[in-house]
């Protein structure tokens, strides 16, 4: 039995192309081997096709959301790859610093400023 769902991996790839950009993504499903392939597939579908698949939340109220669970989690080079996802997405330079204010409420100011140094390299690299 196979788990695979096409239908949901395409609805997913599309998605995830619109937010972190195709280069990085078809740079990322070229670069799978038979050992990661099956988790990047998977998780294109799960994550991008069912999680961001439906119109109940706005693309970037998600990409709002990603951030600030990826940095209460410290998944900095994840936290990255989303920062520049939420520009993609509409999120400002302005709501980014109030989504890490809010981080270093919850989740400490050593958080916080993790959050700025990589916020700021990806806000340099955009202007």
């Amino acid at each position: 039995m196979s788990t695979f769902d096409e239908d949901l991996f395409l609805k997913g790839l599309e998605q995830r192309k619109s937010t972190l950009g195709a280069e990085y993504v078809e740079r990322n499903l070229a670069a799978a081997d038979d050992f990661t392939r099956p988790f990047q597939e998977a998780m294109t579908a799960w994550c991008w096709g069912f999680g961001w698949g439906d119109d109940v939340i706005d693309a970037k109220t998600r990409s709002m959301m990603n951030l600030s669970m990826i940095g209460a989690l410290g998944k900095m080079h994840e936290w990255e790859l989303h920062c520049r996802g939420a520009i993609n997405n509409g999120v400002t330079k302005e709501e980014i610093r109030a989504i890490i204010h809010v981080i270093g409420i919850y989740c400490g100011v050593p958080q916080a400023l993790e959050c700025f140094r990589a916020a700021r390299k990806v806000l340099e690299e955009n202007e």
